[in-house]
């Protein structure tokens, strides 16, 4: 007979099972918080990708500005000039899982700001380091849709010249061929994904793809956490009862013996005389517990 559970014993798993639960509570609030920010994300690109362009200058009305939460993927149109030798490389960055960079080209606008472009993709080279070949944009007034987004973060990780690992304006004109300079307080807080360009460019880039919209599945993990958590109590509330119950019965079944007597070798007892059962001493506990070892 397996040696019941200390008290001890009872309460460090009561606890490991609380301490589990808990941490599995903890995993399923993050995944729903992680849920409600992507739903959150999608919706707002749902409401505004699809919006008429508008001139930029009506969400970025001067040098400095900053995109506004609420106006990332909107469209909008820029009219001027691409500054084509300052193009820079971005690295890392593969479309339908296709390694290559983005072609990122600032554009000066007749209204005075310069906004970094996205044109859009160019596969590996032979030599994976750069792309065979980078097709220029269309010179002159250009008059390109893009939609807008908000800076990356800049990356600390290094790059080859004329490459960078964020979309990040500052250090996107400071990788070019002649700095950061030449655009220094016109520049403003988000960046263009190329729609389209008039005219359009003698040998067009890959387009980026439309902004994925799936949920993930931080919703259905959410949902496991939970299952997680409640395992860990009902599990243990369920090894308690199993373990205890087995004692109770057995005492049980010792008070039911104590109080039934000695066989009477199998005689029907008499319908017309029963003998005066005798009182007997309750069993101390001392007893009962040895009592139980032997049934063991």
């Amino acid at each position: 007979m397996t040696a019941a559970r200390t008290r001890r014993q009872w309460l460090t798993l009561g606890l490991g099972a609380v301490v589990l639960a808990g941490l599995c509570v903890t995993a399923a609030f993050w995944q729903w918080n992680r849920f409600t920010a992507r739903e959150a994300q999608i919706a707002l690109v749902e409401a505004n990708y699809g919006a008429a362009p508008v001139p930029v200058a009506e969400l970025l009305p001067a040098p400095g500005a900053v995109l506004a939460d609420d106006d990332a993927w909107r469209p909008v149109t820029l009219t001027g000039a691409y500054r084509a030798d300052a193009t820079v490389l971005l690295r890392n960055r593969p479309v339908g899982g296709t390694p290559g960079f983005h072609v990122l080209v600032p554009f000066e606008t007749a209204d005075g700001i310069v906004v970094v472009v996205d044109r859009g993709f160019v596969p590996l080279g032979r030599d994976s380091s750069a792309p065979d070949a980078v097709p220029p944009p269309p010179a002159g007034e250009v008059t390109a849709t893009v939609t807008l987004r908000a800076d990356e973060p800049s990356s600390s990780r290094g790059a080859p010249a004329g490459q960078v690992q964020a979309i990040s304006t500052e250090q996107v004109l400071a990788a070019g061929p002649h700095g950061a300079t030449w655009a220094q307080g016109r520049t403003v807080g988000a960046y263009g994904q190329l729609r389209w360009e008039d005219p359009a460019p003698g040998v067009s880039l890959t387009a980026l793809p439309r902004p994925d919209l799936d949920p993930g599945s931080h919703l259905s993990y959410t949902f496991q956490w939970a299952v997680f958590a409640a395992g860990a109590l009902g599990g243990y509330l369920l090894l308690w009862r199993r373990e205890t119950r087995g004692d109770r019965v057995a005492v049980g079944d010792l008070l039911a013996e104590e109080e039934a007597g000695p066989a009477n070798g199998g005689a029907e007892p008499s319908t017309t005389h029963r003998p005066r059962r005798e009182r007997r001493r309750r069993r101390t506990d001392e007893e009962l517990e040895d009592a139980l070892l032997d049934k063991g």
